[in-house]
């Protein structure tokens, strides 16, 4: 007879209410969620922009590239192109520089001047490409910590489960599943965290890798040109 008359005063829940289990939970798996949902919320931000930079990094390049090999003034055309942050320019604006450096003095050292143009015009292109993937190591951090975190405020939850368990006597599911239900809460937003930030991780290393990959191409591209320019110097 009791049990009917508390079952009737307070019914079971009928689905999943996060927000009820993020305020019912110990202050400690709180903290453990809202650490996660930040998070989670900063790595979408990366993703968003991210994706849109790496697509503008991408349209800039091919459209300056187009314009280099057209143009006749290459000095002009790079100078203009830097001011703009474009890194296929920054790139060119390397090798242009230590030109300058090393055919100052006569007589040139072809040979050493092709090694010091090449060497300058790789060494920006690492730059770039680690400018570029500098944001990236916190979406690897998350994806690889953020379900131990999550683990934590679960181990944290059901402790005190047990806690109330022994405080109250008693082992039935009403003392328990509310408890294990927030600890578990905890796991999952770990995984809604870490997901994302992985799965973004692995995409966008390849991204910056494919990119890289380009302006070294086009890096051999310009050298080849400086090393015949070389030649009649």
């Amino acid at each position: 007879m009791t049990f009917a008359l508390l079952s009737a005063a307070a019914p079971a829940p009928t689905r999943l209410d996060p927000v009820e289990l993020f305020l019912q939970a110990d202050i400690i798996v709180q903290a453990v969620m809202l650490g996660l949902i930040l998070a989670s919320v900063w790595v979408w931000m990366i993703i968003v922009s991210f994706s849109l930079r790496i697509g503008k990094l991408d349209k800039a390049s091919r459209e300056y590239e187009g314009a280099f090999w057209s143009e006749s003034d290459t000095q002009a055309l790079v100078g203009k192109q830097q001011r703009k942050e474009i890194p296929a320019a920054r790139v060119v604006g390397a090798g242009l520089d230590e030109w300058k450096k090393s055919t100052t003095k006569q007589p040139v050292d072809r040979d050493a001047t092709r090694q010091r143009i090449g060497a300058a015009m790789e060494s920006q292109v690492a730059e770039e490409a680690d400018e570029l993937a500098g944001r990236l190591n916190f979406l690897a951090t998350v994806g690889s910590v953020a379900p131990f975190v999550g683990l934590f405020g679960t181990v944290w939850g059901i402790m005190n489960s047990f806690f109330q368990i022994g405080a109250q006597q008693s082992a039935s599911l009403a003392v328990v599943a509310p408890g294990i239900a927030e600890a578990l809460f905890a796991t999952a937003i770990g995984l809604f965290a870490a997901i994302p930030a992985v799965i973004a991780y692995n995409r966008f290393s390849g991204a910056v890798n494919q990119y890289e990959a380009k302006l070294q191409r086009f890096a051999d591209k310009v050298h080849a040109g400086l090393s015949r320019e070389l030649d009649r110097v």
